[in-house]
């Protein structure tokens, strides 16, 4: 698992004791969520898992918080037919998820941050509205809101922009090769999905567009050497520390406003 250095507060998790976090006085909690869904047939299930735990655990320092387990499902529908994948609906998600918002809340969390790694989740923009008017007395935001910029500098700084991958390319691969690199598989995998089919990925599976269920091609000698460990490294460590100065004054903002 990746490592990073953010030089920000301490971090609590499920490891400490109960006794540790009443002490600390800490009243803010990171929920992440991530995925187990298919990523074509070289890479593993459990990659948008490992990004949440990795963005929470950044968050979790930036902020000082409460970090708790990354839940490992999400809507995973356009992957549903390939073996393996658990696809909950935005219901049931959201449901579980209030629920956590309103436990924590109840035991003095009334700042809660929610970072995703899966980027087919797109129930967050109305899961953030609905607890935060059901709510009045805490806050909970989202840690990637407006963070589109800064991903695709992150991108840049890696080596992995202008692609045109969706799900299982290179850029998959260099993140699973700095997560998780006993479990990538070598050899050539994917199709090369023309861009305006985005508009149609929410209608079908998409083993409708990648049968192997990579939407971005990956040749060896061509891509090996902008998909590495290094570079899935810094596109990370870019994010989370650019993002990071954006998400503790939006979450102080946010509280202001809220009177929290």
């Amino acid at each position: 698992m990746g490592e990073f250095l953010l030089r920000g507060e301490s971090m609590f998790s499920v490891n400490n004791s109960t006794k540790d976090l009443s002490d600390a006085g800490i009243d803010t909690a990171i929920l992440s969520v991530g995925a187990t869904e298919q990523c074509g047939p070289n890479l593993p299930l459990n990659i948008d898992t490992l990004v949440a735990d990795y963005y929470a655990r950044a968050w979790g320092e930036v902020l000082g918080a409460y970090v708790l387990p990354t839940l490992p499902f999400n809507t995973s529908e356009e992957h549903a037919s390939f073996k393996g994948t658990v696809s909950l609906s935005p219901s049931t998600l959201m449901l579980v998820l209030e629920e956590v918002v309103e436990g924590l809340r109840a035991q003095g969390f009334r700042k809660q941050v929610l970072t995703v790694g899966h980027g087919g989740a797109l129930w967050v923009g109305a899961f953030v509205k609905h607890v935060n008017h059901h709510f009045g007395d805490a806050v909970v935001i989202d840690a990637h809101r407006r963070a589109g910029p800064v991903w695709e500098e992150a991108l840049r700084e890696s080596g992995l922009a202008s692609r045109g991958e969706v799900h299982g390319g290179a850029l998959s691969r260099a993140l699973a090769l700095y997560l998780a690199p006993g479990f990538v598989k070598e050899g050539a995998y994917g199709t090369r999905v023309s861009e305006r089919m985005e508009a149609y990925a929410d209608y079908v599976g998409w083993e409708r567009f990648a049968p192997d269920g990579s939407w971005g091609r990956y040749e060896p000698e061509a891509d090996s050497a902008a998909a590495t460990a290094e570079a899935g490294r810094v596109l990370l460590e870019h994010f989370v520390r650019e993002q990071g100065a954006r998400l503790k004054e939006h979450l102080q903002e946010a509280c202001h406003i809220k009177g929290i």
